[in-house]
């Protein structure tokens, strides 16, 4: 995008971004930390949403800031993986003082991947606790079949049969003093498209699993049958900037990025999916809340192609690297 840079997330402001995972089990979750707190949104779009705390960013509520959002697998088994990081937290003495206590805020979204891997295992308080840790020690933030999608899948119209692994991705743009980036973890319904060229990089198998089918053709193709959705699906993310934005605009904000979702989904926001997107605002900077959003959509749909690009077949599923031929 003209007049920008690309930039590390992790640049972005006081923030810490840690992950964990059974990559036996095939699921894990990603946790985004702002020891000073954030100016928090949301925006929940799909069907099927697994999340924890978000009423409380409602403009119309109290509370002002969020001291961390999780994502994790698990569904909503996964929403547990809160607790450890409220554990982590309370120990390093971050959140709203309380007495001599603190209560640290922390939201949440959890996709489906209990048919990927051993469903058994889930992110619990332990694996939550142990993402604050890599967190707070700077280790290397993978994308791909990591975190929160480790166990992410994409293109389930046809059932598990014809999906294809998916993951996490990150991307951040800077333009001049003001900086947003996003970190997704895709585990659609739908197919994922490139950026660019527009090709399909993921999604539901054809028939022989020797290509990439359309979702959307072949909906249109059943829909006066009665065919039962695979309704384990759901991707979740988050936006950070290191702009000041009121609470309002922070969920106006999760709203625009949505779009990011639109962009290079299809189909998105179905009855089947839960997509769910978080933002955090730093308030470092003044900007313009229209730029934020431009640039907050660029990131979350690079951050989508990013997810399924570095991400690599296992679990007996075939990945986007699997279809790449010379010259794509």
């Amino acid at each position: 995008m003209k007049g920008t840079q690309v930039i590390d997330i992790r640049s972005i402001g006081d923030v810490f971004i840690g992950q964990a995972e059974n990559a036996t089990a095939g699921t894990g979750c990603t946790v985004i930390i702002s020891p000073r707190g954030a100016v928090g949104g949301v925006d929940v779009r799909g069907g099927g949403p697994a999340t924890r705390e978000t009423d409380l960013l409602d403009p119309v509520n109290m509370v002002e800031s969020v001291f961390a959002v999780i994502l994790s697998g698990g569904s909503a088994y996964g929403l547990d993986a809160a607790g450890g990081v409220m554990r982590f937290l309370e120990e390093q003495k971050i959140g709203f003082p309380v007495g001599e206590m603190v209560v640290p805020i922390v939201c949440g979204a959890s996709l489906f991947d209990l048919m990927t891997g051993d469903g058994s295992v889930r992110p619990d308080a332990a694996m939550g606790y142990e993402a604050c840790k890599e967190a707070f020690a700077g280790a290397t933030l993978m994308e791909g079949n990591h975190g929160a999608g480790t166990g992410a899948t994409v293109g389930k119209y046809m059932g598990p049969e014809r999906m294809m692994k998916s993951g996490i991705g990150h991307y951040a743009l800077q333009a001049g003093d003001l900086k947003v980036g996003a970190i997704v973890a895709v585990n659609a319904l739908g197919d994922v498209i490139d950026c660019d060229s527009r090709r399909t990089l993921a999604g539901v198998l054809s028939e022989d699993t020797d290509a990439i089918d359309d979702t959307c053709s072949l909906v249109l193709e059943n829909q006066d049958s009665e065919k039962d959705v695979f309704s384990g699906n759901t991707t979740i993310g988050c936006v950070l900037t290191n702009a000041r934005l009121t609470k309002p605009q922070a969920g106006k904000l999760a709203a625009i990025a949505q779009n990011g979702y639109a962009d290079v989904i299809r189909p998105v926001h179905t009855m089947a999916d839960g997509d769910t997107i978080f933002t955090m605002a730093l308030g470092q900077v003044d900007a313009d809340p229209l730029a934020v959003g431009i640039l907050a959509r660029e990131a979350v749909a690079r951050a989508i192609n990013r997810a399924v690009c570095e991400t690599r077949h296992a679990y007996g599923l075939k990945c986007a690297s699997d279809f790449k031929t010379d010259g794509q």
